[in-house]
Parts: C-alpha cells; sequence; structure tokens
C-alpha cells in the first residue's frame, strides 16, 4: 500500500490566471482556485496549481542555464491535433525537437516545457 498519493503538482509563473486558463483548456480541467496570486486546476482527483513568483523567469531547456524545474508528459491520441491544438491554446513550440516522430516539446504561456506523446 503506498504511504502517499499526489494531491497537487504547482508552477511558478508570473500571471497564475492565465496559466490556469491555459491548462484548464489543455487538460479538459476546471479551475476551482483562484486569487490573484495562486489558481488551481482540478482534473480527477488531481489538481495543477499556478503560484504567483515576483521576478518569475521561466526554466531554459536543452540550456541548464535554469532547469526545467518540472517536465510534464502528456499522453495523446492524435500528436499532430493535440500540438496544433495546444498551439493554439497559448503553447509554443521549441526548435529542439529529439524525437519529433513520438513526442513533441512545447511549452506552456509561463515557459514550462512539456511534451506530447503518442
Amino acid at each position: 500500500m503506498p504511504v502517499a498519493r499526489i494531491a497537487s503538482i504547482n508552477l511558478e509563473c508570473s500571471d497564475p490566471a492565465v496559466l490556469a486558463a491555459f491548462w484548464a483548456s489543455v487538460l479538459g480541467g476546471e479551475v476551482m482556485v483562484e486569487t490573484p496570486d495562486f489558481c488551481a486546476v482540478q482534473v480527477d482527483s488531481l489538481y495543477l496549481g499556478a503560484v504567483r513568483v515576483e521576478d518569475y523567469r521561466p526554466p531554459t531547456w536543452p540550456s541548464a542555464e535554469r532547469s526545467q524545474q518540472l517536465h510534464l508528459d502528456l499522453s495523446v491520441a492524435d500528436l499532430d491535433a493535440a500540438e496544433d491544438e495546444a498551439l493554439r491554446l497559448g503553447a509554443t513550440k521549441e526548435i529542439e525537437q529529439p524525437s519529433p516522430d513520438r513526442s513533441r516539446v512545447l511549452r506552456d504561456p509561463a515557459g514550462h516545457p512539456f511534451c506530447l506523446r503518442a
């Protein structure tokens, strides 16, 4: 029996409302908490939080100058369609794509890298 389960994952950012809206749309969740400094998106039994940090600077990738800090891998049925929708919702695509046939590296509006995986 596990000792614990993941209840939430929190991402630092400069604008919690923008980041929460993005992830709610991408993951089909709902923004359940919204304050100027913290927002939380519920997806099934998991909460994805967006936490305001003064002077926030996004992670760098693939450079180690400011490490990824966190990296989400998202499973998708149709890689091209999922990429198109994520970009429409506000993601940006990384220039470096290590395995574009199997995954796509994108960034959320706060600059956190994440992968879509077929």
